[in-house]
């Protein structure tokens, strides 16, 4: 179940507007996920360091979409592109649907003991200072986090094993999650195109980005290592470290489509893999809860 093999490239004709696929549509779909005792606490290959680093990473996902629509939002009235606006609202609806999965996932974390509302709180003083910066430096930053978060939904999509390391109960959660960051990939991306963005502008806040959030992730993790440090093991945490940084790992693996970001005619959708799109979503439909089947009852626009 869910899983996929590898899409190409395509040439992308990048011009300022939406450059999405004529085969992707940007919609919401609240999920109505429910995580309770039958979740393990080790969800990832019952691995204590890889299920620790995914549940930091759900920690960031409510405050950091927040910011990425407020980003987006701002320059909502300088789209000229019909398509571009639709595409603008499903983004925001989308980014607003994963907050409240991600909330429920969050919670469960919290109950497991760990510091989930005081990191909410450190990450949300971090943003307000991002948000500091001049509005189109912040759409740079949401460029370069979504690129990101793309990259780890390719590969998320694409590998088999990934996806079967973790546990059946969160599973649904992620594949969903990634389907989504695939569909909305080039958004904010365009938005930028649209408002003038420049390559200076988007390569500096990649690097700043991704060392900031290399920096945040690594904190939140450890905050959750120590408060679960009477479970810990040197052998797994040396598992862990090789299986997300080792040889053809879940994150090292990323590097070369990281660094295809650099590239100065660098479009999200050089890389058109909107056939994991097509495949994944016709199987996550059945994890979507009785009341959400025919449609959302909550969307942000």
């Amino acid at each position: 179940m869910l899983s996929t093999k590898t899409s190409e490239k395509r040439a992308a004709a990048v011009h300022k507007g939406s450059n999405t696929p004529d085969n992707v549509t940007i919609r919401p779909q609240r999920m109505g996920f429910e995580f309770d005792v039958r979740v393990p606490r080790y969800w990832v290959d019952n691995n204590y360091l890889i299920s620790h680093t995914m549940n930091a990473l759900s920690v960031l996902f409510p405050e950091g979409e927040q910011f990425f629509v407020d980003s987006v939002r701002a320059f909502r009235s300088q789209i000229q592109d019909p398509r571009l606006k639709d595409e603008v609202r499903g983004f925001i609806g989308q980014e607003a649907m994963h907050s409240l999965e991600h909330i429920a996932m969050n919670r469960h974390v919290r109950d497991q003991g760990m510091p989930v509302e005081a990191m909410e709180k450190d990450l949300k003083v971090l943003l307000d200072v991002v948000r500091l910066l001049p509005k189109r430096h912040q759409l740079a930053v949401t460029c370069a986090l979504e690129h990101i978060t793309a990259m780890m939904a390719d590969m998320l999509l694409e590998r088999d094993d990934v996806r079967e390391d973790m546990d059946e109960s969160m599973r649904p959660l992620w594949v969903w999650h990634a389907i989504e960051e695939t569909e909305h990939k080039a958004v904010a991306y365009d938005v930028f195109l649209q408002a003038g963005g420049t390559y200076a502008e988007r390569v500096v806040y990649q690097l700043v980005s991704t060392g900031v959030l290399g920096v945040v992730a690594t904190w939140f993790t450890g905050r959750m290592m120590l408060n679960d440090r009477g479970n810990f093991s040197v052998r797994a945490a040396a598992t862990g470290m090789w299986r997300m940084w080792g040889i053809n790992g879940s994150f090292s693996s990323l590097i070369p489509a990281w660094l295809e970001y650099f590239k100065p005619g660098f479009h999200p959708w050089d890389k058109d893999n909107s056939d994991l799109i097509a495949r994944f979503k016709e199987e996550i439909q059945q994890y979507i809860a009785p009341e959400y089947q025919n449609g959302n009852r909550r969307t942000l626009q």
